[in-house]
Order: C-alpha cells, then structure tokens, then sequence
C-alpha cells in the first residue's frame, strides 16, 4: 500500500490529556499524524483528524520534524510552573511508524526526554522498531517512571491479517516484548482490542510482561462501541464466524481467563485500570 509522506512544522507537541487518557496521564504526545498500519478497528478512523482527511487512514502520515525542539520548549514552560507531566506516547498513531526508521522522530524525542524527562512515560507501540532504541530507554528510566506497552490483541497471524494486515506480525511483537524486558524494562502487554486467540496465549506472554492489559472494541472505542459499529466490526465478525468473540462481556471472559494464569494484581481491564500511576 502506498502511503504518502510529508514533513510538517508542529506549534505544540504535548496535548493535553483528556477522555480516555484523564485518568492518569496529564499528556499525551504524538510524534506522526496518520498511521501506516492502517488497523482496520482503529478508533482514530472516526476522529476529525481523519473525518476531515481526503485521503483514506492508512495512506498518510505526516511527520513532525521539529518534535523533538518543540518538546524541550513544552517541558521547560511545564517545569517552571511546578507542573507534573505523565505522557503517553502515542494516542493517536504509533510512534515506531515504519518511517520511523529514516525519520528517526520518536529517538529524537527520546533523546530530549533523557535531558529534560518527565516524571512518567508510557510508550504504546505495535512495533518491533523499538528495540532499536533500547539504548536510550534504559537510560530514560533512571530519570523517570517508564513503561513500553505492547499491542498484542492475539497470538494468532491469522487474526492479525485479518484486522491488522499492515502491522507487524505478532511473533515478532512478543520477541520485541522479551528483550525489552530481559533488559530490565517495565513492561506491559496490551490485548487491545481483544481477538480471537488460541487458548495458548496466556503462556505465550508468561515472563515477559509485567502487566497485562485487557480492552475491547466495545468498552475501548471511547464511544461505547458505538465508533466500532460504524467501522463495520460487528459485520466483520460475524463474516468470519467470530461473533462469540464480540459480546459485551468479552472483557470480563478473557479477564477470568488470564486470571487463571497470572496473578490477579498483573490483570487490568479497560479505562479505570488502564494506566499505571
């Protein structure tokens, strides 16, 4: 899929943090506009950012080339008021875009974190590129809270393709998990939104994840569901016989679940249990 690329010149680069994001975090950052991985649940589809897009979600992201010079400007502003900055990285695209790895943003950002850090970070990523700056966030969480939470939302390819055939595999995902937690990075595993997977994955996350988190497209949408009705999921489950893997109680099902394999205090489910602070 193509994907059209264009450099831009962002005024602000911390948002403030609000809906989903409020009730831990005072900031969210995002270091691209659009996605590449074109996640065909991805709530974002249904934001103005992308209502008001001619070109479809997916095949579009605009890197913002001054991130990192923009963020060193915000953080000092925020210190000099005595403020507490909690950022989550990222709300609305993935900060390991496969652009990334020219553009090299989101390092550039971390290299600015390590001067002027915040007082936690959480780094939400799909993306194996992370590992290639394990360098610069082993050195970040001596200045700060940090934790790199993974998207896994199954251990099955086959889902994966179906839902997310863009994004990086899943194999390669758990492999990105282990090593960042073999380097002694505080970890989480995000089953987000939950899908089918086999009734292996519970092991396949044993000993890599400090934390697992459980949302679905029905209470993580930020709408309800009602933003995953509109992108067609329910029709898209039941077109593949998923429709047992769309109730409302799925979270409360994989929840009892995981529960079985993990201690309950490693499990949380959705908004209230979401963020680590």
């Amino acid at each position: 899929m193509a994907v059209e690329i264009k450099e831009i010149i962002s005024k602000s680069i911390l948002s403030e943090a609000k809906g989903y994001l409020d009730v831990g975090f005072t900031h969210s950052l995002n270091p691209y506009s659009g996605c590449a991985f074109a996640c065909k649940y991805c709530y974002v589809r249904e934001m103005p950012i992308q209502k008001f897009k001619q070109i479809p979600w997916g095949e579009w992201v605009d890197i913002k080339a001054n991130a990192a010079e923009i963020y060193r400007n915000e953080v000092g502003k925020l210190r000099r008021k005595n403020k507490s900055i909690h950022i989550f990285m990222s709300s609305a695209t993935d900060p390991y875009q496969p652009i990334e790895r020219e553009a090299g943003i989101t390092r550039r950002i971390l290299e600015a974190m390590l001067d002027s850090p915040p007082d936690f970070v959480q780094i939400q990523t799909r993306s194996p590129l992370i590992r290639r700056d394990l360098d610069l966030i082993t050195q970040l969480k001596e200045k700060c809270e940090v934790l790199v939470s993974m998207t896994v939302e199954t251990d099955r390819e086959d889902m994966k393709r179906l839902f997310a055939p863009y994004a990086p595999g899943i194999k390669l995902r758990i492999n990105a998990l282990r090593e960042l937690h073999d380097a002694g990075i505080t970890t989480q595993a995000a089953i987000s939104p939950v899908l089918p997977f086999t009734p292996d994955f519970p092991k396949k996350l044993e000993g890599i994840a400090d934390r697992i988190w459980i949302d679905t497209l029905s209470i993580g949408d930020g709408s309800m569901g009602k933003r995953s009705k509109r992108l067609g999921m329910p029709q898209l489950f039941d077109d593949h016989a998923l429709t047992d893997w769309y109730r409302s109680d799925i979270h409360a099902r994989v929840e009892t679940y995981f529960k079985s394999y993990f201690p309950a205090e490693m499990i949380h489910v959705s908004k209230s249990e979401a963020f680590p602070i």
